[in-house]
């Protein structure tokens, strides 16, 4: 008998692969979305479009009691988007309306467990001044202060889902994501996180060209490729512990080594220009003592193999968007 999982967000990066990951696995997938997959058709057996802050939407996606649901929903975006200052309110809003939405309905159609991806934005930013040594460790959450609304309304989304496994004894699973990235994820538009953008801009600049880059480029983070935090979600599912519990890389770069890496993949030399810029913190890695001790399982792959595969997918991104723009200069001219 197989069983049956609903992906919520399953339109955005993460989601996405995660359809894919649960289909492989066996799994009868339901995903659900404000949006289809940008990128390629969906793999789920069946794909809701439809506003998970919308009760009535929530109600229709949760009509059984799936065996997992995974909770990936919200409405987040890079540097530029969360720390702006300009969409906190809709940020917290969005967000914590999909989060009080999905667990109330979960309860009631009698889901026998339940996923949510926190994030690492809900550390405090006090331990997190030093690039060189950020702390990150699950416990030190508390005495809270997020450096951003986006981790403020994540922290919440936590206690949230702890008390309904206290008080509603459904079973849930809390992972917070340290910057995620690969294929067919956002690259553009303003949404994108740092490893894409840079990638992005790599890839579109002429060799001896220029790129320019937040800050001073010495902030530091770590970044996980896809198909590793697909193994950590998994295993962390099949686990006993409720979490949370980080799923992030412990190699840590600054945002200037890692515009360096991309630009070695890319056989390219470029000037690094710094302008002003949201940044966040200053330091931030995945401190993964504690997965490694509950799942036995930590990250495996160095940071340039999944650099490498996101700047060929861009790379590739690019040169459709080229070819597009070609033929439809192409047919305006033939109509004048």
């Amino acid at each position: 008998m197989y069983k049956t999982a609903l992906v919520c967000g399953a339109g955005g990066f993460i989601g996405h692969h995660l359809v894919k990951r649960l289909k492989a696995e066996g799994f009868w997938v339901r995903g659900a979305d404000l949006k289809y997959p940008e990128f390629c058709n969906t793999a789920a057996d069946d794909f809701i479009q439809c506003d998970l802050r919308d009760v009535h939407s929530c109600k229709r996606i949760i009509d059984r009691s799936f065996d997992e649901v995974y909770q990936l929903a919200a409405d987040m975006g890079g540097a530029g988007y969360v720390f702006g200052g300009e969409n906190d309110a809709d940020i917290m809003h969005n967000s914590a309306l999909i989060n009080l939405n999905i667990l109330n309905y979960a309860c009631e159609a009698g889901v026998k467990k339940i996923f949510y991806s926190s994030s690492a934005c809900i550390y405090p930013e006090y331990n997190q001044m030093d690039p060189d040594n950020p702390i990150c460790s699950e416990e030190s959450a508390y005495p809270a202060l997020p450096d951003s609304e986006y981790g403020w309304e994540k922290l919440f989304s936590e206690r949230l889902y702890l008390s309904f496994y206290k008080d509603k004894k459904i079973e849930v699973r809390i992972a917070r994501f340290h910057n995620i990235f690969g294929e067919e994820g956002t690259w553009q538009g303003g949404k994108e996180k740092a490893p894409a953008a840079i990638c992005r801009k790599v890839a579109e600049t002429a060799d001896g060209g220029e790129i320019r880059i937040w800050g001073d480029g010495k902030q530091t983070r770590s970044f996980l490729y896809i198909d590793e935090c697909l193994e950590g979600v998994r295993r962390f599912m099949d686990s006993e512990f409720t979490g949370p519990i980080n799923i992030g890389s412990a190699e840590m770069v600054s945002i200037n080594e890692l515009a360096d890496r991309v630009m070695a993949i890319a056989g390219k030399h470029l000037r690094k220009i710094h302008v002003p810029g949201p940044l966040g913190v200053r330091g931030r890695k995945s401190d993964n003592t504690l997965v490694k001790h509950k799942l036995g399982w930590a990250p495996s792959q160095p940071l340039n193999k999944g650099l490498r595969k996101t700047f060929d997918w861009i790379e590739a991104q690019l040169s459709i968007q080229k070819v597009c723009y070609n033929e439809f200069k192409q047919i305006e001219i033939s109509a004048s």
